[in-house]
């Protein structure tokens, strides 16, 4: 597979894995009132982190460009929140994650 393919595998699980840590904080400080909905946000990263792997042993282009379409809409609503709640880091980092991965995709394809 050729460098723009591992790019962007490596840079796609780095965002999932990046969600999954806020989600598995987010579960581990809920009080039992959002606890519920940190547990669903924790598995729906948790499926996106394991699904963003599978390039690394499955080499298919389309499936990688699928998984990364995917984190940059993520990364990209992250920003939004980050915004509406005027959080610099929680809008800057994720829009940044979203346009690198973004160009990396724009390069693989």
């Amino acid at each position: 597979m050729s460098t723009a393919f591992y790019v962007c595998a490596v840079i796609t699980a780095a965002s999932a894995l990046v969600s999954l840590g806020y989600s598995v904080v987010a579960l581990l400080s809920a009080g039992s009132d959002a606890e519920l909905n940190a547990r669903y946000t924790t598995s729906r990263s948790m499926a996106l982190a394991l699904v963003s792997f599978v390039p690394f042993f499955y080499h298919s282009t389309d499936f990688l460009a699928g998984i990364a379409i995917t984190m940059i809409v993520v990364q990209f609503l992250d920003a939004v929140i980050g915004w509406n709640e005027r959080d610099r880091l929680k809008t800057y980092g994720p829009a940044i994650t979203g346009v690198v991965n973004l160009l990396a995709l724009i390069w693989l394809r």
